[in-house]
């Protein structure tokens, strides 16, 4: 019963392990070994199999890893016609390849420690095969086409379930070790079996009824470079030349040791390297981890250094405005003590009238004596005509001296008034018009210490932003130039073997037409995927124009499916709560109470003015979002302070305009932000968007 294994993703040291002995495969000057083992591979990639057909390798090692499957998908062991060495022990293959005999050149396969079960009858057209390795696999018997192989020379089978060998063994003759578990074999009986490989041949050669020759004297046409088989079964040849042959193989065979030996050496040599320059970069990345603190500690030092300012600042302008504060005061009280002042004055000049007054009663009472009755006339006149006369002239006379002193005092009296309200009314004009101006200068001041603030705290965001936009494009940078690097060495490497691939893939465009089809449905499948449901989009279009257009006022566009989806109007929401939105799917708590208290608005003006209630089963057309009103702007004169403005980074050609919370980074342009969820410096969920609007 065949086993299945999960496959697993390869580490990262395996992964690089893997990517150098490719490179290492394809230098120019390289031998002719693809030494791909120990990489955690659960199956043999196809660039491999390209390697060893464009560069004619010899030697494929892939052992100590995850396969399960010798040819992977759309694969061809054609691709491995050169190879004369395949070793894969240690791995999970449960079979091998039906059309193994493909591999006409394969001199030594080793696939000890596996799971094979049995061995494919195509295994006999490897003519060329010397020795076979399947130890410790769960290999129940052997085919009859081993018997084929007339260059095998090692044949170990341990560590299976055989109990037979087959009759056709006997004719390889060029077999001089076999390894097999005497104790459990039946045929031949255990006694030959313990007794060699010598007398396990003989016994099948008796039992065939071939006469037996010792493999000595048929190693000739196997050691040969032009692998002749003209001296395949005579037993006699010329012994000179077979010492020498056999000498000359044995060079070759030591070269190829101290080959090898030399090549783990330098593999171990750069796997020395490469622990130290990991250890190096390990080294660099604390090093970098530590000046980003120190660098987030200055930063964070600054910080603290400039709000300190700024709080000195602020309880300098407020002793400043109370200072400000206790001169208005004063002014005041200078002023109202001026205004008692001259209602004194208007007391005054109200007095002199009621004085005039008083001199006008006393001349009419005057004039009501002097009326006095004929009679009284008369007998006056009788009795002091001289005396009264003469009192009368002097009276009158005194009287009208009296009244013209009177006149002029008045006329005087009334100039003077006139010329001090004048004064007064001119001082006091100039009294208020030096406060007005002292209030309209510390306004001035006022708006233009806090336009000052304003564009100093924007300035330390926009100079905290650039620094960590520095902080991190340098990160970027450096990992950019990192990776450039790498893949254009890698693209270098690549080049001739794009080359060849491509020209294999012009054959192979046939062979996929199938796969073509297949990945132009799965195409179509995943644009209706993308696609959202005619359901949801009538939803959409039947949600009311009001509730629409403030969810794209509120840049809360992306909830649109959601509350078509929950059928929810403006009457609905009035009644809802910010815990019923955040179960609809209504994260940020902001939007939540401003969604709510936009509805409550809106619903509120819809009750004042029924006319602005959209009618109920009007279906909604989107229609572009309103432009916000114009702003009032303030009476006082504009600060003349210049801000650098930062440019958007997901555009790079309109200003910042718009601050996220709660991170207060101000880098996007109001058009980029829509889309955005998380900010584009520090990663952190945007709660809510603020837009900056600066005065002209």
């Amino acid at each position: 019963m065949p086993l299945f294994f999960r496959k697993r993703k390869p580490s990262e040291e395996a992964r690089k392990r893997l990517e150098y002995q490719m490179c290492l495969a394809k230098e120019a000057g390289a031998d002719d070994i693809l030494d791909i083992s120990k990489c955690e591979l659960s199956e043999i990639p196809f660039g491999a199999f390209a390697t060893c057909k464009v560069l004619q390798k010899k030697v494929l090692i892939v052992h100590t890893n995850h396969l399960t499957s010798l040819l992977p998908k759309s694969c061809s062991l054609l691709s491995l016609a050169t190879i004369k060495v395949l070793d894969l022990h240690d791995n999970q293959l449960t079979a091998l390849p039906d059309d193994l005999g493909q591999l006409t050149a394969l001199q030594v396969l080793n696939v000890e420690r596996n799971q094979l079960m049995q061995l494919p009858r195509s295994i006999g057209n490897l003519t060329q095969l010397q020795t076979l390795n399947v130890k410790d696999n769960k290999l129940k018997e052997l085919p009859d086409t081993l018997g084929e192989l007339r260059s095998l020379r090692t044949l170990n089978i341990s560590g299976n379930e055989i109990q037979r060998l087959p009759q056709m063994l006997a004719h390889v003759r060029t077999l001089e070790m076999l390894s097999l578990d005497a104790s459990a074999m039946v045929y031949p009986p255990r006694e030959v079996c313990g007794a060699g490989t010598a007398a396990i041949l003989q016994f099948l050669c008796k039992e065939s009824g071939l006469e037996y020759y010792p493999p000595s004297q048929y190693l000739l046409p196997v050691l040969e470079q032009d692998g002749t088989e003209n001296s395949r079964d005579s037993p006699d040849g010329p012994t000179d030349r077979f010492s020498r042959e056999e000498l000359e193989w044995q060079n070759r065979f030591s070269d190829y040791e101290k080959r090898k030996e030399q090549k783990m050496l330098e593999k171990l040599e750069f796997e020395r390297r490469l622990e130290l320059g990991q250890r190096e970069h390990a080294q660099l990345l604390q090093q970098s981890s530590s000046q980003k603190d120190e660098i987030l500690q200055t930063v964070k030092e600054e910080q603290s250094r400039l709000e300190q300012g700024l709080s000195e600042r602020q309880r300098h302008l407020d002793a400043e405005r109370q200072r400000l504060q206790e001169q208005l005061k004063q002014t005041e009280q200078n002023i109202s003590s001026r205004i008692q002042k001259l209602l004194q004055e208007n007391q005054r000049q109200k007095k002199s009238s009621e004085i005039l007054k008083s001199l006008e009663n006393e001349r009419i009472r005057m004039e009501q004596l002097m009326s006095i009755t004929q009679e009284e006339t008369e007998n006056l006149r009788r009795r002091e005509v001289a005396s009264a006369m003469q009192q009368m002239l002097t009276e009158s006379c005194k009287n009208r001296l009296i009244q013209m002193a009177y006149e002029s005092q008045r006329q005087n009296l009334v100039q003077q008034a006139c010329s001090s309200m004048a004064e007064m009314d001119e001082r006091f004009q100039q009294i208020l018009s030096w406060q007005q101006m002292d209030q309209n200068k510390a306004i001035s001041q006022i708006l233009q210490e806090s336009a000052m603030q304003k564009a100093a705290f924007e300035a330390l965001q926009v100079k905290k932003d650039l620094m960590h936009r520095q902080i991190r494009s340098q990160e970027m940078i450096s990992e950019q130039r990192w990776a450039l690097s790498s893949l254009l060495q890698q693209l270098l490497k690549e080049k001739q073997q794009r080359e060849e691939e491509l020209r294999e893939i012009l054959t192979e465009l046939e062979a996929k037409s199938e796969t073509r089809q297949e990945n132009y449905w799965l195409i179509q499948y995943q644009r209706l995927l993308n696609q959202k449901p005619l359901s949801l989009k009538l939803q959409e279009e039947g949600m009311e124009r009001q509730l629409v257009a403030l969810l794209e006022e509120l840049s809360a566009e992306h909830y649109l499916p959601i509350f078509a989806h929950h059928r929810l109007s403006l009457d609905l929401l009035s009644q809802m709560s910010p815990g019923d939105l955040a179960k609809v799917g209504v994260s940020e708590a902001g939007l939540q109470h401003e969604i709510l208290r936009r509805v409550q608005e809106l619903l509120d003006a819809a009750r004042i003015q029924p006319e602005l209630k959209p009618p109920t089963g009007e279906v909604l057309t989107p229609t572009a979002p309103q432009e916000p009103p114009e702003s009032v702007r303030p009476s006082a004169p504009p600060a003349e302070l210049e801000v650098q403005a930062s440019e958007c980074v997901v555009c790079l050609e309109r200003e910042a305009q718009m601050i996220f919370l709660n991170c207060g980074h101000v880098c996007c342009c109001q058009q980029c932000c829509q889309p955005l969820r998380t900010c584009p410096l520090c990663r952190q969920d945007i709660v809510q968007r603020l837009r900056i609007y600066h005065s002209s």
